[in-house]
C-alpha cells in the first residue's frame, strides 16, 4: 500500500484538485443562471406573485428540453461553443462550459421546488406590511427557502461530481480521467478503485458540509 501511494500519490492529488475545481466552479456558474429562472419559473406560475401562464409555459418547456439533454450529447453538441468561451474544447477548464450549461436547469427547477415549500400565508403577510414583489422574492420567499436551498445544492454538486467522471472518459481530467485510463485502457484495478473510493468519500464529505449548513440554518433547529 505505502508503495502504491508513493507512486501514484502526485498523480491522485492533482486528479482530485481537477475534480474539486470541475464540481464547483460549475456549481457556482449554475446558481447563478439557475437561481434567477427558478425564481422566474415559481412568480409567473398560476398563483404567484406575478402570474404569466403562457410564458411561464414556454419557459418551463425550454428548461425542459435543456433537462432531457444527455450531457455526453451536451457535451458534443456545444462544443463550438466551449471553444469560443474556453479558448479549447479538452481540459478541465474546457469542461466547465458544458458542466455549467447541463447543471442550470436542473438547478432551476431545484430551486422552484425549494421555494413552492414557502407557506402562501407568509408571502401573503408581506404583502399585508406592504412588501413589493421584489422585497417578497429577496426577503421572503428567498430567506425562507435557505435550508431547502442547501439541501438542493448538495444534491447538485454531487450530480454534478458525477458528471466530471464522464468528461475525465474524454480527456477533461480528474478523477473520471485517471479510472479510465488506468482501469480500463491499462487494466490496472488498483488504480481504478482507489480512484471510485475517493469520489465516494467526495460525496460523502460534499453531503455531511451541506446537511450541517442546512441544519444550522433551519428555524426549527434554534
Amino acid at each position: 500500500m505505502a508503495e502504491f501511494f508513493a507512486k501514484y500519490a502526485v498523480l491522485l492529488g492533482e486528479g482530485i484538485l481537477e475534480t474539486l475545481y470541475m464540481t464547483l466552479v460549475p456549481t457556482l456558474f449554475a446558481y447563478l443562471l439557475g437561481l434567477p429562472m427558478g425564481v422566474l419559473l415559481t412568480v409567473t406560475k398560476a398563483g404567484g406573485i406575478r402570474p404569466a401562464p403562457r410564458f411561464n409555459a414556454l419557459f418551463g418547456w425550454v428548461v425542459n428540453i435543456l433537462r432531457s439533454l444527455p450531457f455526453m450529447i451536451l457535451m458534443i453538441f456545444i462544443i463550438p461553443f466551449t471553444r469560443l468561451i474556453a479558448g479549447t474544447s479538452i481540459g478541465a477548464t474546457a469542461a466547465c462550459v458544458p458542466l455549467t450549461i447541463a447543471a442550470a436547469p436542473f438547478v432551476a427547477r431545484m430551486v422552484e421546488q425549494s421555494l413552492e415549500e414557502i407557506d402562501a400565508g407568509v408571502i401573503e403577510a408581506a404583502r399585508c406590511m406592504g412588501a413589493a414583489d421584489l422585497q417578497i422574492v429577496t426577503r421572503v420567499l428567498l430567506v425562507e427557502s435557505v435550508p431547502s436551498l442547501l439541501r438542493g445544492l448538495s444534491i447538485s454538486t454531487i450530480t454534478l461530481l458525477g458528471y466530471t467522471a464522464i468528461t475525465g472518459a474524454v480527456g477533461a481530467g480528474g478523477l473520471g480521467n485517471i479510472a479510465f485510463r488506468f482501469g480500463y485502457q491499462r487494466y490496472q484495478d488498483d488504480v481504478m478503485y482507489v480512484t471510485v473510493a475517493l469520489l465516494i468519500l467526495l460525496v460523502c464529505v460534499i453531503q455531511a458540509i451541506f446537511n450541517r449548513l442546512a441544519s444550522r440554518a433551519d428555524k426549527r433547529n434554534r
